[in-house]
């Protein structure tokens, strides 16, 4: 077998593995990140598997963008606000606490020296809401918990990148000064919103005038990379550039984008972002056995204590500002001072800090050497302890966090299926009074207007039943057997079409047009 036959089987056997684990989620009932990390963690030690080496920038600059975009575009800029004051405290103060502590932690027991201490302090401070906020939404945990977890995750990727960048500088450079720094800092995030909102502007421009759906979801997709690379070339924050264009186009999207845009990008999206966090854990794994071996000057129970200390200081800071966060609300502001049990929320938003992709991008994008030649200091054992973190915060909080959230019954408060009634309500209202417009139209027949009067008459009062406490559930009933009813018609539909197509009748592509209208009816029968 020559060479190349040899490498195309060994990335045969890797994309194979990848797969399997990718369909292992459904049935195991795991958050994917979960899966994953301990996946590639074992495909990481396979013998004859590749150990790419990926040029550091490569990995920052081509992975992060359309995860932070992507985030921050599906992120409710309503409940940003309410959530500001407990969301910038834990995005900013938390991050700032955990760089601090890893730094000194690292120093005085890993042995680092402050910089590269410092460094790692930065990698390891974000979290990532991905699996905590997974588990928390299967489990029913109230919104407003869930709300801050993402909304912290958004802004502490900024924070703790910012910070990062000033610490790498101050490595590879090797010389720092606190005023610089500070400097550095402050004209880094405000150059990097302002390139954001400057790049987001010009993409409405152009999307607001297109009308082309491929072209639109490319927009999309690349306007991440639109906005960190250029900040990124001015040397100011391509992660706020990011953020801010993902906030900026997800308020004006439904301004921006047609019915068929959204139904053709969003599974796009979700596609994009779930094969990128796969690669971001699957990739580590691959690269975590040779930065095993280039660690064995150390030994191996000297290696895992470091782990474990350094895991224990993340999660313990993070559970310490959750805590400080309701001492300050409670006795700066005086709000909630005497509800019960108000102890739950901090212990959850605590338990909740997983450290996941962000974390893995940036030990990954670590430089592999500075200005003056020499290997980046400790950078294998930064990446390893890094991986260390992620591994103890997904593993152990991950799996642990089904039954705390039971323990602590922290039920569904009911808010969004609340408020989705509301909306469902007022756009019945709407399309009644818009009926009532049309009426007089001459295309509009007596007959098509009633039966559209009844229609939404009847999911008016359905979704206002939701809100009468006397409601004895009858229109819910009926309108689970309509659909009930619907569906079956449906699928002999298919039935029929696919028959058609079998006996060569019709074409694949008509067959999958249609199948395509009465997937999306289907669809809309649960509203």
């Amino acid at each position: 077998m020559d060479v190349g036959t040899h490498e195309q089987l060994v990335l045969l056997a890797l994309l194979a593995a990848v797969a399997g684990l990718l369909t292992l989620v459904p049935f195991l009932r795991l958050p994917y990140p979960i899966l994953l990390v301990v996946g590639g963690l074992a495909l990481g030690f396979v013998p004859g598997l590749p150990h790419p080496q990926l040029p550091p920038d490569l990995v920052l600059v081509g992975v992060l963008p359309p995860l932070l975009y992507s985030a921050t575009f599906f992120t409710s800029l309503r409940d940003l606000r309410v959530k500001v004051g407990a969301i910038s405290f834990l995005a900013i103060g938390a991050v700032l606490a955990t760089v601090l502590a890893v730094a000194a932690v690292a120093h005085a027991v890993v042995g680092l020296a402050w910089a590269p201490s410092f460094v790692l302090g930065a990698v390891v401070a974000p979290t990532d809401p991905l699996a905590a906020t997974e588990i928390a939404r299967r489990l029913g945990v109230p919104r407003r918990i869930v709300t801050t977890v993402e909304g912290e995750s958004l802004i502490n990727d900024a924070s703790a990148l910012a910070v990062y960048r000033v610490a790498v500088v101050a490595v590879v450079s090797g010389a720092f000064s606190l005023a610089h720094a500070g400097a550095v800092f402050v004209g880094s995030v405000l150059g990097g919103i302002a390139v954001g909102l400057v790049v987001a502007w010009v993409v409405a421009q152009v999307r607001i005038r297109l009308d082309y759906v491929p072209a639109e979801i490319a927009i999309s997709l690349l306007t991440g990379y639109f906005a960190y690379i250029p900040a990124a070339a001015l040397h100011v924050s391509g992660v706020l550039a990011a953020v801010t264009a993902g906030v900026y186009l997800g308020w004006r999207s439904p301004e921006l984008s047609t019915p068929a845009m959204r139904l053709q990008a969003m599974p796009v999206w979700e596609t994009l972002i779930f094969l990128t966090n796969s690669l971001l854990f699957v990739l580590v794994g691959l690269q975590l056995r040779p930065i095993w071996h280039a660690l064995q000057g150390s030994s191996k129970a000297s290696l895992i204590g470091y782990a474990a200390v350094v895991a224990a200081t993340v999660i313990a800071v993070r559970l310490a500002s959750a805590f400080a966060l309701l001492v300050g609300s409670r006795f700066l502001f005086g709000r909630h001072r005497d509800e019960p049990g108000l102890w739950k929320f901090p212990a959850l938003i605590g338990w909740m800090g997983m450290r996941g992709a962000v974390s893995l991008a940036a030990a990954l994008a670590l430089p592999l050497r500075t200005d003056a030649g020499a290997p980046f200091p400790a950078r294998s054992l930064i990446v390893f302890l890094t991986f260390a973190v992620i591994l103890v915060t997904l593993i152990a909080q991950g799996l642990t966090l089904p039954p705390l959230i039971r323990a602590l019954r922290l039920e569904d408060d009911g808010l969004e299926a609340r408020e989705e009634a509301k909306a469902r309500i007022r756009a019945a209202d709407a399309a009644l009074e818009r009926i009532d417009e049309l009426v007089g139209e001459e295309w509009v027949r007596d007959d098509t207007a009633e039966r559209m009067r009844g229609l939404y008459r009847f999911r008016r009062n359905r979704f206002s039943a939701r809100f009468d406490s006397e409601d004895d559930g009858s229109i819910e009933a009926r309108s689970a057997d309509y659909q009930r009813l619907r569906r079956e018609l449906l699928e002999a539909e298919r039935r029929a079409v696919v028959e058609l197509r079998r006996n060569r009748i019709i074409s694949d592509e008509v067959m999958h047009k249609v199948e395509r209208d009465l997937d999306l009816e289907d669809g809309r029968l649960d509203v």
